[in-house]
């Protein structure tokens, strides 16, 4: 029996899709709610939800245990508002939950509109066990509670589904424009590092968030202690670590940079969660005149997660450099198909359109992109690309 635990709080836009995608496959459906203002509690009821109500006790590792303490299934399966499960995930999650001996599952979640990696392992599915539990702020875990489990337990493994199994709407550009989440996984990475100062998922956390706010020396020392400080071998942490250090060595040390990236590639890891090192070391050669290995990596990348416009994108870029208009425009196709939120797809579409001639499929192009860019709250660069468009074609017929 498989229970689906959840905490939610006015989550009524998207509580819904949530629940449905998980029908069929979890027999209990077990909803906490922490104090919601809007119509979750009946949407929840009304798709036959178990729902409990407990007042917020002020995060959410703590929230999710007693959400635990709610649910009767042999397996539990957590997840958020804003995710959805894959249909095409459950017969291989089926597969794993039937081997007597895995108590955790590791499940591939597609970041939707992720500017940067489009995929993430979260632990989200295992045996219901008394000895595991949430812990740590903001992004809470169980695997420290696994690992102890595994420690006292030795015949117990972990299991990772090749499958992608959820999709994740929580990094759209326009839901990160306001800065909250940096400022909430700031407070409580640096809260964590107080506790346990060269904690490698703390490091890898604050760090990449200290480079992608400018603060380059400050990340650089957070993403090196932490790598001094984890394992070697298949760790997501290390992983992420990598990439990091990585984006911030680039404007200074690019050869430094493209060790690191080999270094990342090269961990025993889902090639899907390796995406964003197999694209960001392509731009890095592309920028370096290194055309050839630049798609052969783009090439790889769409092979191993053909589902992924980024890929697609980058791929067209590097075919117009090297002088493939036909090639490029069909890579920007697929990635306009995959993503069509993704506004520098339309941008780099319109000026590939505009170099075959294609004034109208260029002037719509342009302005789908000026579009998105304002609807993402970008607003400056939509009145930027408005003004260099307008440059190069008349934005109206």
């Amino acid at each position: 029996m498989l229970s689906l635990s959840m905490i939610v709080r006015d989550e009524a836009e998207r509580l819904e899709a949530c629940l449905r995608s998980v029908q069929g496959f979890a027999n209990e459906l077990v909803v906490v709610d922490t104090g919601s203002s809007d119509d979750s509690v009946g949407i929840a009821q009304r798709l036959g939800a178990t729902v409990h109500r407990i007042p917020w006790p002020g995060d959410f590792a703590p929230a999710r245990n007693q959400a635990l303490e709610f649910v009767h299934g042999d397996w539990v399966l957590v997840l958020d508002a804003d995710e959805t499960l894959r249909p095409q995930a459950i017969a291989p999650l089926r597969a794993l939950m039937a081997q007597p001996d895995v108590l955790l599952i590791n499940l591939l979640r597609f970041e939707r509109g992720a500017a940067q990696s489009p995929y993430s392992s979260v632990s989200r599915l295992f045996r219901r066990h008394s000895a595991i539990r949430w812990s740590r702020a903001y992004h809470a875990l169980v695997d420290d509670s696994v690992a102890a489990l595994q420690a006292a337990e030795p015949h117990w493994r972990v299991a990772d589904c090749p499958e992608p199994a959820l999709i994740h709407d929580g990094y759209r550009p326009e839901l990160l424009a306001d800065g909250r989440k940096a400022a909430q996984l700031r407070q409580a990475m640096e809260a964590e590092l107080a506790e346990r100062p060269n904690d490698p998922y703390a490091c890898a956390k604050l760090g990449s968030l200290e480079v992608s706010e400018g603060r380059l020396a400050e990340g650089l020392e957070l993403l090196r202690r932490g790598l001094e400080h984890c394992p070697e071998g298949a760790h997501p942490e290390r992983y992420e670590l990598l990439l990091h250090r990585a984006i911030a060595e680039a404007p200074s040390d690019p050869q430094a940079a493209r060790l690191l990236y080999r270094q990342a590639l090269a961990l025993p890891l889902s090639p899907r969660l390796t995406l964003a090192a197999r694209l960001n070391l392509a731009a890095l050669l592309l920028h370096q005149g290194d055309l050839a290995g630049a798609e052969e990596l783009c090439r790889t990348a769409s092979a191993v997660a053909p589902e992924v416009g980024l890929g697609w994108y980058n791929l067209g870029l590097i075919r117009r450099r090297a002088g493939d208009l036909a090639g490029a425009l069909e890579a920007y196709g697929e990635a306009r198909r995959l993503s069509p939120e993704h506004a520098e797809t339309h941008q780099n579409l319109a000026v590939a359109l505009l170099l075959g001639g294609d004034i109208e499929g260029c002037r719509a192009s342009f302005r789908q992109a000026i579009a998105l860019l304002a609807a993402q709250g970008r607003g400056a660069e939509a009145a930027q690309l408005q003004a260099q468009a307008g440059a190069m074609v008349k934005l109206e017929a």
